[in-house]
């Protein structure tokens, strides 16, 4: 990080030089001078490659794998961290086994951090006879560094896919940090949860064996999931709510997938869990408390 930061006063010193040097003789020298050190800095910014190893967070420190036999799912390295604070929590990962044939449906989490424009999205498969697995896109911090959507432009952290347990990587964001968590029940087929689920299991597989770059703005929790959504759907045309992600409900309810015997206004107001889930607590039985009442297709 110093040598990025020295190499960018650098270049924006030699920028500087140039404008001033606009106005003298030597002007055309400078262009080019400006010219050839902007070509080596793209060709040095094409060379970097995604670290597999460095001193990640805790709460990013493992990449979830899974293996197929059968119906049966092996997922290895799901988080189910305790909570105390949003920096602090009693650290576990484990190994959990799902049978594809109890697979029952999908539902979308949207939590809401920096107003109604921008917010974080978790999609979560719900069995029969076990616990919703929940899956999250994130930003792989190393210990000391954070999330920011300007610098994560420009090859600053890495990809992360967690599978977790609700009661961790959603009770974390309405009991823990806060942030105002809205739960939305997709309109699907097991097959296509199946299918879609599979695809997670795919792209973490694909990620553990090579990084990748996160970006804000092409490589996100949102665009990630959409392109797997990509294979299981005819047509998923973009638009501009998959960038405002925050608007991602409305954009599922034009798609018809969301309840249509409610209006959006009246499907959103009931799709709020943060006080279910803090009347509740961080305990067993958290996932079925906050699907308590809430209207399903």
């Amino acid at each position: 990080m110093p040598i990025r930061a020295i190499s960018a006063g650098g270049f924006a010193l030699l920028g500087l030089s140039v404008i001033a040097s606009l106005f003298r003789p030597s002007r055309l020298r400078a262009l080019a001078t400006y010219c050839l050190a902007l070509a080596t800095t793209l060709f040095w910014w094409t060379t970097l490659t995604p670290p597999s190893q460095a001193n990640w967070a805790p709460d990013v420190a493992r990449q979830v794998t899974g293996e197929l036999n059968g119906d049966q799912l092996t997922l290895t390295n799901v988080r189910n961290f305790d909570w105390q604070t949003p920096t602090e929590a009693t650290e576990r990962w484990e190994t959990r086994s799902y049978d594809l044939a109890d697979l029952q449906g999908v539902d979308l989490f949207m939590s809401y951090w920096a107003g109604p424009q921008m917010a974080h999205m978790i999609v979560s498969f719900d069995f029969a006879d076990a616990d919703p697995i929940a899956w999250s896109v994130e930003v792989r911090r190393q210990v000391g560094g954070g999330f920011s959507p300007i610098a994560d432009l420009f090859k600053s952290n890495t990809l992360v896919i967690i599978a977790a347990d609700e009661r961790d990587v959603v009770g974390t964001r309405s009991n823990v940090r806060g942030e105002d968590v809205q739960l939305y029940r997709i309109d699907t087929t097991p097959e296509k949860a199946r299918a879609l689920l599979l695809k997670y299991v795919q792209a973490s597989n694909r990620l553990a064996a090579q990084p990748h770059w996160y970006n804000s703005l092409l490589t996100n929790c949102t665009t990630v999931v959409l392109d797997m959504i990509r294979t299981i759907v005819n047509e998923v045309p973009l638009d501009w709510r998959v960038v405002a992600n925050g608007y991602l409900p409305e954009y599922a309810y034009d798609r018809g997938v969301l309840d249509s015997r409610l209006t959006l206004t009246e499907l959103r107001d009931r799709s709020h869990i943060n006080a279910a889930a803090k009347a509740h607590g961080l305990t067993a039985g958290f996932s079925a408390a906050i699907r308590q009442d809430l209207p399903k297709p």
